[in-house]
């Protein structure tokens, strides 16, 4: 099969098992709901409970889910490919313990306790980390490298984790709210979320995307990419950028859920090959299609109880990755 045809099979295959996703996503739950009620209360406004469970509650997680697995996804396939390591994601430059600074500042000192006033600390303690990592970064010879990229976010994220523990200890009324948000979920979260990352969603999507040649470039390395006409440091700046929004877009929503920015993009190059144009939209789709089973099944597997949807994306995607390993299909 011709690769073009290949992978125009495999981005197919991608938006049904998306829309299969999120049929699941509304219609499983504690109280399982007939696809045939949960598409009349989505294209007839039914007024039963269960189109009011689907509408009012699962709609708005649902649609959250699809927001943050895009964004977290999109973010560690640009992440991998501007620092050319493949054990990248969207905490290697300290994005998402940024933002949980953010969020337990907010709720220690400033008074907030709703989710839709935590996005915007977290907003801002993304993009203050990320600045810190890039200034680190790019001071000295050879500008903002691979390594000193790797290593500055290392230590941005040690330091952040100690202002983290510093505060948690000494505001111990604290610790409960932060620990609900802190361990990644799509539960209790509105349309008013919703609302406040897309336009985010957006920016960051659009700004990712306008790099995709020149990641692929970088993969061949920094000199070859520069003789290719691309402008390294450009590339680097607006792919981190974007990544930067991405991932406070999907932090901020949802707490730091682990493992889709490592394993999405690792599982979408080994089915699409290396070529980012098609490997950045094929992430944005295996994304939430990850989050949206996980979350799916964390709410059924202990019921009545909830899984949150950061466990369940671990327990899940480590299946996946360790069998991509094992048939030497990961591409560095």
């Amino acid at each position: 099969m011709r690769v073009s045809v290949r992978r125009a099979v495999v981005m197919t295959a991608a938006v049904v098992a998306l829309s299969l996703a999120v049929l699941f996503s509304l219609a499983v739950g504690a109280r399982a709901i007939a696809p045939s009620d949960v598409f009349d209360a989505l294209l007839h406004g039914g007024h039963s409970d269960a189109a009011d469970v689907v509408r009012e509650m699962r709609v708005p997680r649902t649609v959250i889910g699809l927001m943050v697995g895009a964004a977290l996804a999109v973010a560690g396939t640009a992440l991998q490919g501007i620092t050319r390591n493949p054990i990248a994601d969207p905490g290697i430059l300290g994005i998402s313990q940024g933002a949980s600074v953010g969020v337990v500042l907010a709720i220690a000192y400033a008074g907030v306790h709703t989710l839709t006033g935590y996005v915007w600390y977290a907003f801002a303690g993304a993009g203050i980390a990320s600045v810190a990592v890039y200034a680190i970064a790019s001071s000295g010879r050879g500008g903002a490298t691979p390594v000193k990229l790797a290593l500055g976010g290392a230590a941005i994220n040690a330091l952040l984790v100690s202002v983290t523990t510093a505060v948690l200890t000494t505001k111990a009324s604290a610790l409960d709210e932060f620990r609900f948000w802190q361990v990644g979920s799509l539960s209790g979260r509105d349309a008013d979320i919703a609302a406040q990352v897309w336009p985010f969603l957006l920016v960051g999507l659009l700004l990712v995307l306008s790099v995709a040649r020149g990641l692929d470039a970088l993969a061949l390395g920094e000199d070859v990419a520069k003789g290719l006409g691309q402008k390294v440091a450009v590339v680097r700046v607006v792919g981190g950028l974007g990544a930067t929004v991405l991932t406070a877009v999907g932090v901020a929503a949802a707490g730091p859920i682990a493992f889709i920015g490592l394993a999405v993009p690792h599982i979408a190059r080994a089915v699409v090959g290396s070529d980012h144009r098609w490997v950045l939209p094929l992430a944005a789709l295996l994304g939430p299609v990850m989050l949206l089973v996980s979350d799916t099944i964390g709410r059924v597997v202990f019921p009545p109880s909830e899984v949150p949807a950061g466990v369940m994306t671990a327990l899940i995607g480590v299946p996946f990755l360790v069998t991509l390993v094992r048939r030497k299909a990961v591409a560095a």
